[in-house]
């Protein structure tokens, strides 16, 4: 192979950390040229100003380090047109016009939204240690944070003002714990700003940002959803039909009266609710060692109790995750627990355990393998 030709197969190997596909079938390599021990290779980003020009710079000289006739390396970054921004798009779209990749018949991620009766129970705190301990055991995950009013989940995450990036109408999820997030958030000019839509553009935003974003291969995608039984929990169910629901609730048995509305709708719209997760349970004194009960006791009992009567079938208790300070402490630091906290990330291996195995059969679905 001539230098030029091993430099070429270098680059096949230096992957896009947005886009996750190498850097010749993006399109992005425009020319490379060597003479006199020096590669000379013009690279062209998606947008101008890409957030990841610098890692492209640092894997491409790494790539090119194994080739001893290369002595240094110069990299000259361009721009995409609009025509080859468009095949770059339908590249990651598989050829197809926008869609929700989730909704589709071959669609192999498990959608789970996380859903609560009221607000302050902790469901997004929840969602994001859950994604985090998922990741953890090399599953590829997003969180799409659909609590337009109140989201919290880039805080959560440790990921505040970060803005995704963009090509044209299609945008790359900001990713941190290696899991992948959408938020509303993301895309207010201030994230003091509040959202104030109506029911019918609740719809529109839920289906752009599921629909907008790339999310690659996902194999569990967790929304977040708002409290209660509104717009979004009934969009979820008709805009992913194979959604699934984890209800999350407190000890308190008024919460969880409540919280038992939230698998209600869930069961009038079809989804099923796989199981109930009770937050805030009970917690050992620093000092003597003693079980404390800070919101009662048996709200996570008596929900999932309901539910399996509700459905005519069993929904069990998942776990219960106790009330932990530290929990708060790194949700405000942007660290979830379960990346310090071995108690507590038992706790979410033990939810992992039981959510991970598909109740049904993979028998007929179209698997996206190509020989």
């Amino acid at each position: 192979m001539t230098t030029v030709e091993l430099i070429q197969t270098a680059l096949g190997t230096v992957i896009d950390p947005e886009l996750h596909k190498p850097l010749p079938e993006l399109g992005m390599v425009e020319s490379v040229n060597f003479d006199s021990g020096i590669a000379k290779i013009c690279i062209l980003l998606t947008i101008v100003g890409c957030p990841m020009k610098d890692r492209l710079h640092a894997d491409i000289t790494k790539a090119l380090s194994g080739i001893t006739e290369v002595k240094s390396v110069e990299i000259n970054f361009g721009v995409m047109n609009e025509e080859q921004r468009n095949n770059v798009k339908k590249l990651i779209r598989g050829g197809r016009e926008k869609f929700i990749p989730f909704a589709q018949p071959d669609s192999l991620t498990r959608v789970l939204g996380i859903a609560s009766g009221k607000g302050g129970v902790g469901k997004s705190s929840v969602t994001v240690n859950l994604a985090v301990a998922a990741a953890a055991r090399g599953l590829k995950v997003g969180i799409l944070d659909a609590d337009v009013y109140g989201h919290s989940i880039p805080r959560l995450m440790g990921i505040l003002d970060k803005r995704p990036t963009a090509i044209d109408q299609t945008f790359i999820p900001v990713e941190n714990f290696g899991v992948k997030v959408v938020s509303m958030e993301m895309f207010k000019p201030d994230r003091a700003d509040p959202v104030a839509y109506r029911g019918p553009l609740l719809h529109r935003v839920l289906e752009q940002l599921l629909s907008d974003a790339y999310w690659g291969d996902l194999d569990l995608l967790l929304l977040d959803l708002p409290p209660g039984t509104g717009d979004i929990a009934i969009s979820l169910g008709q805009l992913i039909p194979t959604s699934e629901i984890i209800v999350v609730t407190t000890p308190q048995i008024a919460a969880a009266e409540v919280a038992e509305r939230a698998g209600r709708i869930a069961h009038q719209i079809k989804q099923p609710v796989i199981g109930v997760i009770e937050n805030m349970s009970d917690s050992a004194c620093t000092k003597c060692g003693e079980k404390i009960s800070i919101f009662g006791s048996g709200g996570g009992e008596e929900t999932a109790r309901r539910l399996s009567d509700l459905v005519g079938a069993d929904v069990p208790l998942l776990a219960k995750i106790p009330f932990n300070s530290l929990l708060r402490e790194g949700g405000d630091e942007g660290m979830p627990i379960v990346l310090t906290s071995e108690a507590v990330m038992k706790s979410f291996n033990q939810i992992l355990d039981q959510i991970i195995v598909r109740p049904k059969s993979l028998v007929g679905v179209r698997l996206n393998l190509k020989t």
